[in-house]
């Protein structure tokens, strides 16, 4: 009986970290959405004008899904700075994360990577 107890309780913990974790990515995801919007509907519109690649919105969307909605969107900001008719331009990358705790999934959202577990 004690066996049955445990394994409920593992797994409505690992529901509960699911959902936390679900919670903890929302921000971040809705953002994605928010930038793959834009991507779709107003950035075709402007054309290829860009001085770096990727483009600022592209490299953004990269900086938000790799590295958080806070880091990512000052790093956004930092580009669109950077970015004025006498920048040199040229290919600029989202600088790598350090540790990769999350996978991006064939839309961009951002997910807790399994590890095997589950």
């Amino acid at each position: 009986m004690s066996s049955l107890v445990a394994t409920q309780s593992v797994s409505l913990v690992s529901v509960i970290r699911m959902i936390a974790f679900g919670l903890y990515l929302l921000p971040r995801n809705a953002a994605v959405l928010l930038l793959r919007g834009y991507r779709a509907v107003i950035s075709p519109l402007y054309g290829d004008v860009c001085r770096y690649y990727p483009s600022c919105s592209s490299y953004t969307l990269q900086a938000i899904q790799q590295r958080g909605l806070v880091l990512g969107t000052a790093l956004g900001v930092y580009r669109l700075v950077r970015c004025h008719p006498w920048a040199a331009g040229g290919i600029d990358d989202v600088p790598p994360a350090r540790r990769q705790s999350f996978r991006v999934t064939r839309f961009g959202f951002v997910v807790a990577s399994s590890h095997g577990k589950g």
